[in-house]
């Protein structure tokens, strides 16, 4: 008896060290489990966004000559909050000091005569700018493929035509006085890469022609006001020999200017922004030595989406335009950033199908 008994009580004693067992083990394995949750990695966090470092002088710009026309057709502005603003106000908000106005003479709808142009550079002055005037000298679109004269230009003599150049310049000008605006900056033709106001001004045909309409317009500039500086434009920023041959034309006919006006559109090129960016590096650097004028990007643009692509890009340039030596790269100016949900069909603004801007424009930030 005394054996059977001790006999079950082992058999007892080894089945509880069974069971303790197979709790320690069961216990082991929740712990480890738990403790393998708690000591997950946590997510790695998104880089912040640093915009370029620029001078106290530099030109952080955008062109938004289409604000009020928008607006007519009830196209609104929000911040990234979802807050409506008004649109000269954001940009401020968003790190630009800069706004650019384009000017034409007699265009059917209004949109960007005189009256439009003045309404909108008294609220970029409100809004603490500084404003570029873009003249086109012409009723509707100046560009490489159009230079039309105003209608009621179209027939004038060269001396006639340089008379009315002359008067509209310093009318526009003596307003935007008269409303308490002084444009830091004026363009004189907007991107004039064959001359501007065809047939008379075609620097093909005649570029002493071309040349005494540009110096006809600084000359008009520099009467109403002398710190006022002139631009003459040309597009390609990266393309010299279009910048060479425009200028140097220019310089040998006795046109003056203050500054070379750039625009550059990489999406235009097939060698990617990178590529572009540098070229257009090159070509400045050169024009300064060759010319001894200061240069600056008065058009840029890049597709809406992706904005990060056009971050990347935005933030070279800027980069690039701002480590020119002797201060001598003067700025940059986005083209037309508020157009957004396929605005007159333009697909390169910064702004979302929203209404607000896109982290694109983060790199004109403070």
């Amino acid at each position: 008896m005394k054996g059977i008994c001790l006999t079950n009580k082992c058999a007892k004693i080894q089945s509880m060290k069974k069971i303790l067992w197979l709790f320690f083990v069961v216990s082991l394995f929740f712990t480890l489990s738990c403790s393998k949750k708690s000591v997950a990695p946590a997510p790695t966090p998104t880089p912040t966004y640093t915009p370029p470092i620029v001078s106290s002088s530099f030109a952080e710009g955008a062109d938004i000559s289409w604000v009020t026309q928008m607006e007519a057709a009830g196209n609104k502005f929000y911040d990234a909050n979802g807050n409506q603003e008004d649109l000269f106000a954001l940009m401020k908000s968003l790190g630009f000091n800069s706004i650019r106005l384009r000017a034409w003479v007699n265009p059917t709808a209004g949109w960007c005569n005189t009256t439009d142009v003045v309404a909108k550079a008294v609220r970029a002055k409100n809004a603490g700018m500084k404003i570029l005037i873009d003249f086109h000298y012409s009723d509707t679109w100046a560009d490489p493929g159009d230079q039309n004269p105003p209608a009621a230009w179209a027939s004038l003599s060269l001396p006639a035509l340089e008379t009315a150049l002359q008067s509209y310049t310093i009318g526009v000008l003596d307003t935007l006085q008269l409303n308490g605006v002084t444009p830091t900056w004026v363009q004189i033709g907007n991107e004039t890469n064959n001359g501007m106001l065809f047939p008379l001004g075609n620097a093909t045909t005649s570029m002493a022609n071309f040349a005494a309409l540009v110096e006809t317009g600084y000359k008009a500039v520099k009467s109403v006001n002398t710190a006022i500086k002139v631009i003459v434009h040309v597009s390609n920023g990266f393309d010299n020999s279009l910048f060479e041959w425009v200028f140097d034309g220019l310089k040998a006919n006795g046109a003056q200017w203050d500054i070379i006006g750039m625009s550059l559109y990489p999406s235009y090129e097939s060698s990617g922004w990178s590529t572009v960016d540098t070229e257009c590096l090159t070509n400045i650097n050169t024009l300064i030595a060759r010319y001894s004028t200061p240069v600056m990007i008065v058009e840029v643009g890049m597709p809406a989406s992706p904005a990060s692509t056009s971050q990347d890009f935005l933030t070279d340039i800027i980069t690039k335009v701002n480590s020119v030596a002797g201060g001598n790269g003067l700025g940059v100016f986005y083209w037309e950033p508020e157009a957004y949900n396929n605005w007159q069909s333009y697909g390169l603004g910064a702004f979302d199908n929203t209404g607000k801007p896109t982290a694109a424009l983060d790199a004109f930030g403070d």
